[in-house]
Formats: C-alpha cells, sequence, structure tokens
C-alpha cells in the first residue's frame, strides 16, 4: 500500500523556512536534513506546521500578484514556484502525518488535530485559486514544454478541477467544509482501529488451549504477557497473551486446535471498532457523495475514476466480472475439497465456521504439500531477505544497497537507513527508512511505503522513502524469523520504494510515484513479489539459509513452495474482488442515507462473491481503512487492475528466459528504464507499451493465479 497525506496537493521537496525566530528551536522547522526524529515532540506540532502555513499563504498571495501583473506564465514561473513554496508545509505535516502512523501518541493525536483544519483549509485556498487555474491553462498552450511538464500541467489542472476551483459562494463554502470534515473523519476512523487493535487481548492459562501453536508463536505470546506484567511467563509452560496484530493473530487461527479459541479471536477482529467506527463510515460516504454533486458528478467513484488509468466505472466492473467467472467455480471446488479434507480428519461439525478455514486450509496445505509454514521460519531471518533482496535489486536494475544505521536519526531502534547507489557509478541516488516489526502499541497495522522526500531539481533534492511493515519481531534471543507471506509483504513495499527511488523525472510534480495513477502504482510492487519464487534470488544471494547453520533451504522444499502458491487461488481471488466491489459499490450507486446500511450492502454482495457468508454481526468495514482512512476510496480494485499489468510484466522475464541470466539482467534494464524512472511523467499505458511493446493481457495473472 502507499501512504497518502491528507495535504495531498503538496508537490514534494524541501527547504528552510524563513520563520527565524522558530527555525533554531523547532526541530520541524531544521529541514536542510532529514527529519529529527529524536527531538521532535507533539509540542513542537503546532508552532511548526502553523507557522509554515503562514509563511507559504503569504508566499502564495505574492505569487499570485506575480502571475496577475507580470503575465510570465512560463513552467518555471508557475509550477516551480509553486513547489518551492509549498515544500516547507509538506515537509513538516509529512513527518508528523509518518509519526501518526508508527509513534502514535495521545499528545501527537491532539497537536495533529489542533492542525489539521488549518492544513486542509490552506492547501484548498492554494487549489482553488483563479490566478494560478488560468496561468495554468495558458501554460498548457506552450509547446515548449517537455511531455513531463506537459503532464504536470494537464494533471494540476484537473487536480484543481476537482478541488473546487470553479465553485463559487455557498457551494464553495460547503465544499470547503466539507474537505476539512472528510479530513478529522478519516483519522478518527485510522485511530479508532488503532486503538481497538490495541484494547483487545486474550490471556490463555491452560497448555491445551494453546495446543499447536509453533514454538515461535508461543514465544511471542509469552513475551507479550511478560510485558503486561505477567513475571515468569515462558513459552513452555505460559501464560501467553494473543492480539489482532497480524504476529499474533494469524498464527492463533492458522494451528490453534482450540475452535472456541478461534471463534473468540476471529469475532474479535471482524468487529473491531465496530460500534466508534460504523457510524463515521455513513458520515464518510455521505460527504463524499455530496462533494461528488457540488463538482456535477453523479458519484464519488466516477471523480475517483477521472484520475486513474482505468476509463471507466464500467470498466472496472468489467474486469472484475470477468475475474470473477474464473475464480469463482475454482473457489466452490476449493471450499468442498477443504470441507471433504476436514470432515475425513476429526472435524464433526455440520459446516465449516469461518473460524475454521485457516486452520483446515492449513492442515490441507501440510496434507498436500509435504510442509508446514513454520519450517520454513528458520531460513528466512530477516538479515538474510534483506542480502536476497538487494542482490535481486542488483541483478535486475544495477542498484547497490548499503546499510547505513547511524547516519540518519530514526523513530525507533528497529528502523535502519539504507542508500541506494548506482553500480556503475557508484552515484548515491537515493535512501530509505526500513521499519519491519509490528508494535500493536503505538503502530498501526498493516505495511506501507510512505514519502519522506521526493526528488526535485529545483530543491536539489534526492528521493528517501519510508518502508514499513509489521512483521514478527525478534523474541528469544532469535533474530526475526519471518513467515513467507512476510517475505513477500517486503518485497511488496520495495517494489513501491524503488519506483519512487529509482525515477528519472526531475520534476518534483511527476517524480517516482508522484502523478502516476491511482490503478497503475501498484504494478512494480505486485511485480516485485513474483520473485520470491525465483531459484537465483532465494539461493544464489543467500536469502534463504537457516539463521543458525548457513544451510540453505531445501530444494525439495523451494519445490513444494513454489506448488503451494496456487493453492486456494480461486478463495484468496474472489476475497479481493469482493473488498473492490464492495469499495466500488458504495461510492457509486449506493445511498448512504438511504435505509439500507453497509453491512447491508456487505452481505448482499457477499452472495455473489463468497463462498462462506460473514457472520451478521460482521465490521469488516469498520476496519477498512484502506477507503476510509487512505487513498483507495472507489480505488481498492486498483489491486487487481495492476496485478494484470505485474504478470505481464513479470512474464517478459518469463519469456526471456529465467534461467538465462543475460536476459534477466537486460530486461530488468528495461523495466528501470520505463516502468520505474518515468513516473507520473507518461502515461501509464504509455509506459507499460514501452517496456512490453503491447497493451497489457490478463493472460497471465490468470495463469499466474492458476485459474487459466
Amino acid at each position: 500500500a502507499l501512504a497518502r497525506s491528507s495535504a495531498a496537493l503538496l508537490r514534494g521537496g524541501r527547504r528552510s523556512l524563513g520563520v527565524k525566530a522558530l527555525v533554531t528551536e523547532n526541530p520541524l522547522l531544521l529541514q536542510e536534513s532529514l527529519p529529527l526524529f529524536s527531538a521532535i515532540k507533539a509540542v513542537h506540532v503546532k508552532d511548526a506546521v502553523s507557522g509554515a502555513l503562514s509563511s507559504m499563504e503569504s508566499e502564495f498571495e505574492s505569487l499570485e500578484s506575480r502571475l496577475q501583473q507580470s503575465g510570465d506564465v512560463s513552467y518555471s514561473a508557475v509550477i516551480e514556484e509553486l513547489e518551492k513554496l509549498e515544500a516547507p508545509v509538506e515537509y513538516s505535516w509529512g513527518v508528523v502525518n509518518h509519526l501518526m502512523g508508527v509513534k502514535n501518541s495521545d499528545e501527537l493525536r491532539a497537536a495533529h488535530g489542533e492542525v489539521q483544519g488549518e492544513v486542509v483549509k490552506t492547501t484548498t485556498k492554494l487549489s482553488q485559486s483563479e490566478a494560478v487555474f488560468k496561468a495554468l491553462e495558458a501554460l498548457e498552450k506552450d509547446g515548449s514544454l517537455e511531455p513531463a511538464q506537459q503532464r504536470i500541467v494537464q494533471s494540476s489542472l484537473s487536480s484543481m478541477r476537482l478541488s473546487g476551483v470553479g465553485l463559487q459562494g455557498e457551494e464553495k463554502e460547503r465544499f470547503n467544509a466539507n474537505r476539512i470534515r472528510l479530513s478529522e473523519l478519516s483519522t478518527a476512523f485510522s485511530n479508532n482501529l488503532l486503538d481497538a487493535t490495541k484494547a483487545f487481548s486474550l490471556t490463555l492459562t491452560e497448555p491445551a488451549q494453546v495446543d499447536g501453536l509453533p514454538p515461535s508463536a508461543l514465544a511471542l505470546a509469552a513475551s507479550r504477557a511478560a510485558e503486561e506484567g505477567e513475571e515468569g511467563a515462558t513459552a513452555e509452560s505460559g501464560p501467553w497473551r494473543l492480539g489482532l496484530d497480524m504476529p499474533s493473530y494469524l498464527p492463533a487461527m492458522k494451528f490453534l486446535r482450540d475452535r472456541s479459541v478461534r471463534e473468540a479471536l476471529y469475532r474479535a477482529f471482524v468487529t473491531r471498532a465496530g460500534e466508534v467506527n460504523a457510524p463515521l463510515i455513513r458520515q464518510i460516504l455521505q460527504i463524499k457523495q455530496e462533494q461528488a454533486s457540488i463538482l456535477g458528478f453523479g458519484s464519488y467513484a466516477e471523480v475517483s475514476i477521472e484520475r486513474k488509468m482505468a476509463p471507466s466505472v464500467e470498466a472496472v466492473y468489467d474486469l472484475t466480472e470477468m475475474l470473477l467467472a474464473k475464480a469463482f467455480p475454482a473457489a466452490q471446488k476449493e471450499l468442498q475439497q477443504l470441507t471433504e479434507f476436514a470432515t475425513a480428519n476429526g472435524f464433526d461439525g455440520a459446516a465449516l465456521a469461518l473460524w475454521d478455514v485457516s486452520f483446515w486450509s492449513e492442515r490441507l496445505s501440510e496434507h498436500t504439500f509435504g510442509f508446514e509454514q513454520e519450517e520454513l521460519r528458520p531460513y528466512f531471518a530477516l538479515d538474510n531477505v534483506l542480502d536476497g533482496l538487494f542482490g535481486l535489486c542488483r541483478r535486475l536494475y544495477g542498484v547497490e544497497i548499503v546499510r547505513s544505521d547511524g547516519e540518519a536519526e530514526v523513530w525507533h531502534a528497529d528502523v535502519g537507513f539504507f542508500k541506494v547507489l548506482d553500480e556503475a557509478s557508484g552515484e548515491h541516488l537515493a535512501s530509505f527508512f526500513l521499519d519491519p516489526y509490528a508494535r500493536p502499541e503505538n503502530k498501526r497495522g498493516g505495511a506501507w511505503m510512505g514519502v519522506c522526500v521526493g526528488r526535485s531539481k529545483v530543491l536539489d533534492r534526492k528521493p528517501v522513502a519510508y518502508l514499513t511493515c509489521n512483521g514478527s519481531p525478534p523474541v528469544d534471543g532469535k533474530p526475526s524469523l519471518m513467515t513467507f507471506d512476510e517475505v513477500t509483504t517486503l518485497f511488496h513495499e520495495t517494489g513501491h520504494g524503488l519506483q519512487h527511488m529509482l525515477t528519472k523525472v526531475a520534476h518534483a510534480p511527476a517524480a517516482g510515484i508522484s502523478g502516476v495513477e491511482w490503478d497503475a502504482v501498484e504494478l512494480p510492487s505486485q511485480f516485485m513479489e513474483n520473485w520470491c519464487y525465483d531459484p537465483a534470488t532465494v539461493y544464489d544471494a543467500g536469502m534463504a539459509k537457516h539463521y543458525e547453520t548457513g544451510e540453505p533451504l531445501p530444494r525439495d522444499l523451494f519445490g513444494k513452495l513454489c506448488e503451494q502458491r496456487t493453492f486456494q487461488a480461486g478463495m484468496g481471488m474472489i476475497r479481493q474482488l469482493m473488498f473492490g466491489a464492495l469499495d466500488m459499490r458504495l461510492h457509486h450507486t449506493y445511498d448512504p442515507r438511504g435505509e439500507q446500511t453497509p453491512f447491508e450492502l456487505q452481505h448482499e454482495l457477499a452472495e455473489r462473491y463468497a463462498v462462506l457468508p460473514p457472520l451478521p454481526d460482521d465490521r469488516f468495514l469498520c476496519s477498512f481503512g484502506h477507503i476510509f482512512a487512505g487513498g483507495y476510496s472507489a480505488g481498492y480494485y486498483s489491486y487487481k487492475w495492476a496485478e494484470v499489468l505485474s504478470a505481464d510484466a513479470f512474464a517478459a522475464f518469463e519469456e526471456a528466459g529465467l534461467d538465462d541470466e543475460q536476459a534477466v539482467r537486460e530486461v530488468g534494464r528495461r523495466f528501470r528504464d520505463t516502468v520505474l524512472a518515468l513516473g507520473g511523467g507518461t502515461a501509464p499505458s504509455d509506459v507499460f507499451r514501452a517496456f512490453r511493446g503491447r497493451d497489457p493481457s490478463p493472460e497471465p495473472l490468470l495463469r499466474h493465479s492458476g485459474l487459466a
């Protein structure tokens, strides 16, 4: 996933502020280096952000006057001047939003809430400037612009139209008030979800209750119990504390034999933040619908599609229906096989319940492929996985990634800092932070890439990324031993990071992921996941070797892992299609002021998209942060849309020959020079054609999923 700041208009880059009196005391205003995380406190937020906003407003008024008086509508006089004046706010507010996700606290929330409305109000004012809009309209006719500059101007005009530049009077006031309210509701939704995840715990004291839980999960559960005051807690004798964060929840659902414990965990998980976020969902949907109406659109989905690669909502529905027709019969067959296996192996219920599926799927996988997921963990220590990942980046893209801890301040001791160098020249291209482990006490769940610094020729900035995961932490003196899902997640987020860091576009509004249509941004991330199944990636750089003995992952075990890739692919695909369809229906045809609740719509769609219906009190939507607290509203379909692109992109390597090292390197460099380099400066359909030589085909996705 990608992190999206609520100050979406801001274009990137940094510089120091002209607020001289504050600079010496406030680390958020010291912007010539990377963030001074050790010094940044909640008390700094209001002064820094308010001061930056005040300076920006003053400079913006001067810019408007110059544009109106001088008539200079050159690219540098408009776009580059906007970039310079927006940079300080983008820096300080970006750091605050990042810390909200990785080091949340009551004090930071209060400070964030105090200035959030001010940020939205000011950035909205910029996006509705008639002077800037007229200058951009004139600039659009400038035949001397580079293609990337032309795209930036056109994208800026589109963004301003969708931000209400054409509105007047009462409509404009209502639209602007709605924007502030939406930002507040999204933040509240995210905070409520973090709180609900953190608030739940289940402490078990009887060994029979944790029967089946693997040693790594027992050790984590005992360490969590000890942290909460259970003195003497051990993996062998307990007590054990389970939670709803992924490193705790997933092993419990897959391995616990006690069905009642699984049920308790499942019910808690699917009702997280149910009471507090349910009313927020209605409010968010109502306001978005009203915003769309004010702008002259029939639905918020139509607004969203304006800035997407997909040509229409109908095109999204068409792709969904095509994939559903392939996946649903496979999912029905998979559930039947699972039920038959469970019944033959001791399950005595009338039918599998939702809290049985993960448990029995894991048993069926073990039976089918002859290995347990837990057997893989010792071979995927984080440092070894990074060696494999960095080796792949060198092989495909010609870059060296070097650990550079100590060269930048971090927000937690577990965070690492890395530099990306061009292999041939040694040039320092970019850097990134990696925050690998779950911290349910103050870090939100999921995984994402966020922008710390964007590439900018005007501001002389190299890109810096935040890569954030919620993987298994080190326990009992052992390093972080990753599940294979955690490995693919790390590769996924690195794909986002590489597009941000290896951009060759010098203009910040189109550098990296900036300006890339949202349904194309998942191309490089999902593409990178494929390499977790590539023998050269897994073995040649020491990615999969036992953390104690150094022995490589047995080849037969790796072969079984590759076979397992398409296990229950039908059920996995319809789950994602369900999320995308629900998101699109909520934002396109659903009436949030009508009698039907969002949860009733979820149940209605489940009749078409799910082989097991959700519980009557399922409140999954109350934890669907992607669409209610992120950038994926009326855009969750982007994962499947981009997966068509990513699977077809990987097929280019298959066609060249994955065992032909020279061919792999050549195609890898072409991927770097197109998909990773061209950013938002080229339309994604043109980028794909530049790499692949043709338009994308869904066939590789169906083939990779075992659904062809």
